[in-house]
């Protein structure tokens, strides 16, 4: 028996990290697919912030089908202990991936989604329709695009009047963007990795560049959660974050200003920005806006998505990635169940599957596209047995300590990793406060 899908490709959306990753199990499993990516070569997103240090090592940012591929090219790995930065994350990583034989010829750049619609129903095909009005068909979709592009704002009145003072999160303060930043007054709005990456760099700024000052503000009443366990986190280079930030607030260096909620935002007589929360008043040259990224379902508006409202994430994944309960290294295993809509075939993976939850990684991301290939493929016991390799804390992103390049001693992940096993179940949905911070490792 025939079938409209019998023929069409998976089509993956993004040439990201988990896009690609998708797209290497695909290729393993003999299954059609087309990756769309909007940029012009694979892992546009990372290269923005190429200067960004992870502190996951490389043994936790290789996908397993990607690495089998990559070998059979000839692909000599990093070594394992070396903590990459962004650019070489994209460039001896998924660069390679995407010109390996099974994917370069089925990788198309330049290709931004317009929208996913699927007019005939459940046994029809998607449409996935691109910004010069083609449409592609699909079978099933896999949604890896990612969440870089649509950060958060700040929130206040008169943001949009004052856009050309306001910074988006991570920029290269002591490379490419220096000039904007050198002898100027800088804040940054933040309470997570990237305003802790930005601040450190801003600190090294100033020691530089005479005349440079920084001012951090937070909502919360305390840093305690951004400075974290300093020398005992298992995750040294996490820990030595959130000591050379309190170092830095203790000298003066940074000054925190705490209990601060940007309400508005003015320009000043003299060309700067001004920050109000109703009572206080903080004027800078300059605003990093380091409040953390979200999903975009807006390209599948047409489709039946079974959204948590406050995380923006399936129902079913919100209460195990909820920031409240859970860091990076905590989330339990989860596959194609828990991301699973009513809309048959659609998939969001990735960085784009926990909406707003700063608590994602990249071994988790990879877990999710080789399970849903699986379910894709019919392989339903594999794609049920997801397994994650993680350290017990997390592995997040960071750019610091700045000469870190290597894992020392028990390893930037700490102890020994678990391994996990879940067999996936359908579950309740729960709703939970709206979060703040960053995206771990998208």
């Amino acid at each position: 028996m025939t079938s409209q899908l019998d023929g069409l490709p998976v089509v993956v959306i993004g040439a990201g990290p988990v896009g690609l990753a998708a797209a290497a199990h695909l290729a393993e499993r003999g299954i059609a697919f087309t990756d769309l990516e909007a940029g012009d070569r694979p892992a546009a997103a990372i290269r923005r912030w190429g200067h960004v240090r992870l502190f996951s090592p490389w043994r936790y940012n290789v996908d397993a089908a990607a690495r089998r591929l990559l070998a059979g090219a000839g692909w000599v790995e990093p070594d394992p202990e070396v903590l990459p930065t962004g650019a070489q994350l994209a460039g001896d990583y998924l660069q390679p991936l995407a010109d390996v034989p099974s994917l370069k010829p089925h990788v198309r750049y330049g290709a931004r989604v317009r929208a996913i619609t699927r007019p005939g129903g459940d046994t029809a095909p998607f449409l996935v329709r691109l910004d010069g009005g083609e449409d592609v068909p699909a079978r099933a979709v896999i949604d890896a695009s990612g969440t870089w592009n649509t950060p958060n704002g700040l929130g206040a009145s008169g943001e949009d009047g004052v856009a050309a003072g306001i910074e988006p999160a991570l920029p290269d303060v002591l490379g490419a963007d220096r000039d904007r930043f050198a002898g100027r007054r800088t804040l940054v709005v933040g309470a997570g990795h990237s305003a802790a990456n930005t601040l450190l760099l801003l600190a090294e700024l100033a020691t530089r560049a005479p005349g440079t000052s920084v001012v951090w503000a937070i909502r919360s009443s305390s840093p305690a959660r951004t400075y974290g366990g300093g020398a005992a986190d298992a995750l040294p280079a996490r820990g030595a974050i959130g000591t050379r930030l309190r170092e830095h607030v203790e000298a003066g260096t940074v000054e925190l200003v705490t209990g601060f909620t940007v309400r508005a935002l003015t320009a000043t007589a003299d060309g700067r920005v001004s920050a109000a929360d109703g009572s206080r008043e903080i004027t800078a040259d300059r605003i990093v806006s380091a409040t953390g990224f979200r999903a975009d379902h807006t390209i599948g508006g047409g489709l039946r998505l079974d959204l948590d409202p406050d995380l923006g994430c399936t129902r079913a994944l919100a209460p195990l990635i909820d920031p409240d309960r859970h860091s990076c290294g905590t989330v339990p295993p989860h596959g194609v169940d828990e991301l699973a809509h009513p809309e048959p075939g659609y998939y969001a993976v990735g960085g784009k599957s926990y909406g707003r939850a700063p608590t994602f990684l990249l071994a988790t991301g990879y877990e999710q596209a080789r399970s849903v290939v699986a379910a894709l493929a019919g392989d339903w016991a594999a794609a049920r047995d997801v397994r994650l390799d993680l350290p017990e804390t997390g592995v997040c992103s960071s750019n610091v300590p700045l000469d870190a390049t290597t894992v020392t001693g028990g390893g930037c992940c700490g102890p020994a990793p678990v391994t996990t096993a879940l067999t996936l179940l359908p579950l309740a949905g729960s709703g939970g406060p709206q979060p703040s911070g960053d995206a771990c490792c998208g």
